[in-house]
């Protein structure tokens, strides 16, 4: 039991090794906490502006806060290059939300989960942009459930995860 323990680290470690030393443009996920200090907001689309003039791919949510941060960052560098998905129909999304959203280019709706709460549409959410993303950084509280638990899939699924907690 042990060696295969081992091979599965060694696979892990690998496959993280890879991601991290490539060159070339990466898809990584972008999610987080809608209660977000502006100063860290600003922070967030400076890292993503970053990540997209660096030939990345950026996949998203369209919530406020983080994602709002990020979605800023990627249209102000190459909005081609940036993926939303929703967890569900725009018309769900805050009115302060949509704005923003209806200027997203691949903007992915997700009108079938409307009639989920939105805590379940969004966990739906974060498991599809994990599964189209080779790196996820999330930026969370310790009690956000939903992001640690997107986190936890994600490195289930090898991702590279890098979390970072507000609190």
């Amino acid at each position: 039991m042990s060696q295969s323990t081992d091979l599965i680290n060694l696979d892990t470690l690998a496959q993280e090794l890879a991601t991290i030393q490539q060159t070339g443009s990466k898809r990584i996920a972008l999610l987080g906490s809608r209660h977000v200090p502006i100063t860290h907001q600003n922070l967030i689309e400076m890292m993503t502006y970053a990540l997209v003039l660096s030939g990345n791919r950026i996949i998203t949510s369209g919530a406020t806060g983080t994602n709002s941060a990020a979605i800023k960052g990627a249209t102000r560098a190459d909005a081609n290059l940036l993926t939303v998905i929703l967890p569900q129909s725009l018309e769900r999304q805050p009115l302060e939300s949509r704005q923003q959203l209806e200027q997203v280019m691949h903007l992915v709706e997700n009108s079938s989960n409307d009639n989920l709460s939105l805590a379940e549409a969004s966990y739906l959410c974060n498991k599809e942009i994990v599964s189209r993303c080779q790196q996820l950084i999330c930026f969370a509280f310790h009690d956000s459930c939903t992001l640690l638990q997107t986190c936890q899939d994600a490195e289930e699924q090898r991702k590279v995860v890098t979390l970072f907690y507000f609190d």
